[in-house]
């Protein structure tokens, strides 16, 4: 019997669901920051075996909106929750619990799907700490199973998989058994790219960032790929901060995006960047969709 289904991954912003995502499929689909509500879109990873496909939709973290493109992320996050069939809780066994927890727990009790608690970064918090958080979550809802993972080393995965296929449904391949995603390949490019700046740039700038693909094309005759890509930020001060001295911070970015880019295609890439400043674009809907926002 062949079953396949689709799962959430939900929770406040920054408990590990892209890292999740990403080990579980043995790819990297979406990117991962330390900084908070990292994923903006609907990212589907696929994990296909001979007797399985699992279709994991890590979504932005539900978190109290500062903008209007934060009040889009919360509903699509929250609308995703009718129309999967598990939900995994995840909660972060550093930091504890805390009122954005208590918020996504409100919102589960509106649904019937299954929903398993699960509590990561136990490679830093440690197997007793995360059996205390299994036990006071436990109290806040009725949770269908639960498992203490570290996303970031593996630990537990195979428990957590094994828990999802006892609520997974017969049903059919839904995409091609070699797709581990489907986004376009010119998205998760740009996402790259705004990984590495992510990492690199103040707390300040992050989430005025966004970066747009604008061509993407093999060199004539040679094993190359050109690609240049447009950096957004709102403000001109911002614009000096993602450059940096001499463009040494753009540079940077630049050189550790094309490396995994490269792994990406699989050639080598000449990677052009390009900052620009579009004022107040998180506040305008008509920016979104421009800049690869599939916010629908």
């Amino acid at each position: 019997m062949f079953r396949s289904g689709f799962i959430s991954l939900t929770g406040r912003p920054n408990v590990g669901k892209s890292t999740l995502m990403n080990t579980l499929i043995g790819e990297k689909a979406a990117i991962i920051s330390e900084k908070p509500q990292t994923t903006r879109n609907q990212i589907r990873g696929i994990l296909t075996t001979k007797d399985y496909q699992l279709v994991f939709l890590d979504t932005p973290g539900i978190h109290k909106p500062q903008h209007k493109l934060g009040e889009k992320m919360v509903e699509i996050a929250l609308r995703t929750l009718q129309e999967v069939d598990v939900i995994l809780f995840l909660a972060d066994a550093v930091a504890g619990p805390g009122g954005g927890d208590e918020y996504v727990l409100e919102k589960l009790k509106s649904v019937t799907t299954p929903v398993l608690l699960v509590i990561n970064k136990t490679d830093r918090s440690g197997m007793a700490r995360a059996q205390e958080l299994i036990n006071h979550y436990s109290a806040l809802h009725t949770f269908q199973g639960a498992v203490a993972i570290s996303a970031l080393e593996g630990t537990g995965t195979q428990e957590l998989l094994q828990l999802i296929l006892k609520h997974l449904p017969e049903g059919p391949m839904y995409y091609p058994e070699d797709m581990v995603t489907d986004q376009p390949e010119r998205f998760i490019i740009a996402e790259l790219v705004r990984e590495k700046l992510l990492q690199l740039t103040r707390d300040e700038v992050p989430h005025a960032i966004a970066v747009e693909v604008v061509s993407q094309r093999n060199r004539p005759g040679r094993d190359l790929v050109d690609i240049e890509a447009n950096i957004y930020v709102e403000r001109e001060s911002q614009k000096g901060i993602v450059i940096g001295k001499d463009g040494r911070m753009l540079k940077e970015a630049g050189r550790l995006a094309r490396l995994d880019i490269e792994a990406l295609l699989g050639v080598p890439v000449y990677l052009q960047l390009w900052v620009k400043v579009k004022p107040d674009w998180r506040n305008k809907a008509g920016s979104w969709h421009s800049l690869g926002l599939d916010l629908e």
